[in-house]
């Protein structure tokens, strides 16, 4: 790739075409990767920033297809540690040179976000909306929770407000995991089950072409520091949070398995429980609307169609609704 420098220090994209990056230095010495397409819409409506999920990046061309062709401007931000941003930095707690998609404190993800959100102001684009998925929906319900009056809309794909675990794991086994986490936060307790990247993956069957650097197909080790702070994050979007923007939450219609192969990994969520997520969903703020989306996978961005393309119009048809 050409690593030419443009101005406000955009370079040339892995994406190729007119897809750009730049980093973001973080006050801790880390580093996050904001990406755009050169090229911009007319019109004045909101930029949406995508948040993408654990063990993932940007590569979802087609949103950004689908939002600019409805005007709003779109960007992404690989966090600190994750895609484009792996081996990149020096700040702790994050050791990208150490452990891709690793921290102990789901609040530093608020720098990384207050740095997207200031660069794309620089840019013009004074509203925004968030987009998250998964993980990145957990990081930016806190992250707007947090930040009252910076953002027009919250839009949640499937996000991760529960531990997709019986109940002794949810119960017993974090309040052991608080513990470890605290004193040897490195510790590998456990790894996603693979049949979901494998079953998205062109390689295996699939229909997505991914950097398997940066999204391997087994996953990165889940360690007891970050599954620490993402159980206490869990306890606080239960105990309630104040967003107080609308927030619109999809997922998908059914759940299925979280373990193992079978013929519907593409059309249920087979990684999060769907009950858990439209529950919690509730307790985001005082307008929160939640959409089910039949045949729809756990990231509903790449799901089989017509469930992709139902999502997507849900997501723009409810933005051009409410902001």
């Amino acid at each position: 790739m050409d690593g030419t420098r443009r101005a406000g220090g955009w370079r040339p994209d892995v994406l190729g075409g007119d897809w750009v990056a730049r980093d973001l230095d973080l006050p801790d010495g880390a580093v996050a990767t904001l990406v755009r397409r050169e090229t911009e819409p007319g019109g004045d409506r909101p930029a949406v920033l995508y948040v993408h999920g654990f063990i993932d990046y940007f590569f979802q061309t087609h949103v950004a297809e689908a939002v600019e062709a409805r005007g709003y401007r779109f960007y992404a931000l690989d966090l600190r540690g994750y895609g484009r941003s792996i081996g990149k930095g020096s700040g702790a707690p994050s050791r990208p040179d150490d452990d891709p998609n690793f921290v102990t404190d789901l609040a530093v993800y608020a720098q990384d976000l207050d740095a997207a959100a200031r660069a794309v102001r620089a840019e013009g684009h004074e509203r925004l909306v968030v987009l998250g998925h998964s993980t990145g929906g957990l990081v930016a319900s806190l992250w707007a929770d947090a930040r009252p009056g910076r953002l027009a809309a919250l839009v949640l794909n499937s996000p991760w407000f529960e531990l997709n675990k019986p109940w002794v794991y949810r119960g017993p086994v974090t309040w052991v995991v608080d513990v470890v986490g605290r004193v040897a936060p490195r510790l590998v307790v456990g790894g996603l089950d693979p049949h979901w990247a494998q079953a998205l993956h062109s390689s295996t069957g699939g229909e997505w072409d991914f950097d398997l650097a940066w999204k391997p197909l087994e996953g990165f080790p889940v360690r007891a520091g970050f599954l620490r702070t993402v159980r206490r994050a869990h306890a606080r979007v239960a105990r309630g949070l104040h967003v107080d923007c609308p927030v619109l939450v999809l997922a998908s219609a059914r759940s299925g398995p979280a373990t193992g192969w079978h013929p519907e990994l593409l059309t249920t969520d087979s990684v999060l429980d769907v009950g858990h997520i439209t529950s919690r969903a509730a307790r985001l703020g005082d307008d929160v609307t939640v959409v089910s989306v039949e045949g729809g996978a756990h990231d509903l961005a790449l799901s089989p169609e017509p469930a992709r393309s139902t999502y997507l119009r849900e997501v723009l048809d409810w933005l051009d609704a409410r902001v």
